[in-house]
């Protein structure tokens, strides 16, 4: 069945976009909503179109999240697993990609076995899912806009989902309380508004988000630093550092430049 719903713009700021003011330069970035029938499995679509044509390549890093993606992309149409570093894509000429973006835990079900399996890794569609690479790819770039991309694309996954999972659910629940709550520093914190114990946490995350629950604490908190770094905020940052449940500011700056690609205070007053 399609969903002939009109589009429904994400309206929330966007995060884990290294230089945004560069990027919104460089190329579109467009969120949606997924039909209220994949919402259970789907976070949202994302749509990244560009048009360079007679200027240099443009390479935009981008932040992880604990989140499988499945990208339709002239260059690389593939499943996504969670990254567990940064990603960096190159943008050449004008071209266009669609991105569904699934819940943490959301892709489980389709994949059958844990999501760890496919940490830092890509994987053809055909892969994991009963479909054809080129045909697929195909069905979803023709389309003349991002309306068109979109419900082809969830045509195409559409008769492949299951029941949702209430544990995906469970999980989700968990993971808005340990973005939203900068406090929260510890797995062991975690495992307690989880209401189990540590082993069975790290289980349960190795087996639908892919990675450990300090990976998705830690992220979490360097991405609301990055976030607010590139508005402008100031931010003291040893008091930072402490915050985010870090030895010290030097093991900050070496866990953020490794994951941004330059020091906190390089990134807070880029140069132009």
């Amino acid at each position: 069945m399609t969903d002939t719903s009109p589009l429904r713009a994400v309206t929330s700021r966007a995060k884990g976009v290294v230089d945004p003011a560069m990027a919104q330069r460089k190329f579109r970035l467009a969120r949606y909503e997924p039909a209220p029938d994949l919402a259970p499995f789907l976070d949202y679509h994302w749509i990244v179109e560009w048009d360079l044509r007679g200027q240099p390549d443009f390479v935009q890093r981008t932040l992880p999240y604990p989140v499988v993606n499945i990208v339709f992309d002239a260059e690389l149409t593939a499943i996504f697993g969670v990254v567990s570093g940064s990603y960096e894509h190159r943008l050449t000429g004008a071209n266009r990609g669609l991105g569904l973006r699934f819940r943490p835990g959301g892709f489980r079900g389709l994949l059958g076995r844990p999501l760890h399996t496919i940490t830092d890794i890509h994987l053809p569609l055909s892969a994991v899912l009963p479909l054809d690479d080129v045909q697929a790819e195909r069905a979803v770039l023709s389309q003349p806009d991002d309306a068109g991309m979109i419900a082809a694309a969830e045509n195409l996954l559409r008769p492949l989902l299951g029941e949702p999972d209430p544990k995906v659910d469970r999980l989700n629940a968990l993971l808005v309380q340990a973005q939203s709550d900068p406090t929260l520093t510890r797995v062991d914190e975690l495992a307690e508004r989880a209401g189990v114990g540590m082993r069975a946490l790290q289980a349960w995350f190795s087996d639908y988000v892919g990675v450990s629950p300090k990976w998705v604490i830690r992220r979490y908190r360097l991405h609301e630093a990055a976030d607010q770094l590139a508005s402008g905020a100031e931010l003291d940052l040893a008091d930072l550092a402490q915050r985010l449940g870090y030895y010290d500011q030097a093991h900050l700056t070496r866990d953020f430049s490794r994951l941004v690609g330059k020091p906190p205070q390089a990134y807070r007053s880029p140069p132009r």
